[in-house]
């Protein structure tokens, strides 16, 4: 399995990593089957992503794909955030084999999950995540993206 430099990168030295004290988003996704959980910690002021920690019980990929998440939403408006796709995050990573590219969508879904914790704290209603739901499971490992 060839793994590009830059996921070898973030693999070994992840960005981001540890978690916010009083963070204004949390989102914590999982797949109990292939053991990858990722928590995902926002802070947010005034709309602007100010900050943004993670940490990941999973493989090199699930790592390296919560480290690129975190490094491009960092600095990014909630809104702007919000259209990050797992494409953009495989993309950013210059590639993933194909097993792996269930983990960019966790990574996607972090990021989504920790802003609708957020969006819920204030009340806010987030265009984009009306019907997102944190707690389905979309990785499928054969499914292609």
């Amino acid at each position: 399995m060839m793994y590009s430099d830059k996921v070898m990168d973030h693999f070994m030295n992840p960005r981001n990593v540890g978690e916010i004290e009083n963070a204004d988003g949390i989102g914590e996704v999982g797949n109990a089957k292939c053991g990858d959980i990722m928590k995902m910690y926002l802070k947010i002021d005034d709309g602007v992503i100010v900050d943004v920690k993670f940490k990941t019980f999973g493989c090199g990929s699930a790592i390296a794909t919560s480290s690129i998440a975190t490094e491009m939403i960092k600095g990014k408006t909630v809104e702007e955030a919000l259209q990050l796709t797992n494409r953009a995050v495989v993309e950013a990573l210059d590639g993933l084999p194909a097993q792996k590219i269930h983990c960019s969508v966790l990574a996607e879904q972090a990021v989504k999950s920790a802003l609708l914790d957020y969006a819920r704290k204030n009340s806010l209603q987030l265009a984009g995540l009306e019907d997102f739901d944190p707690t389905e499971d979309h990785h499928h490992h054969e499914e292609e993206h």
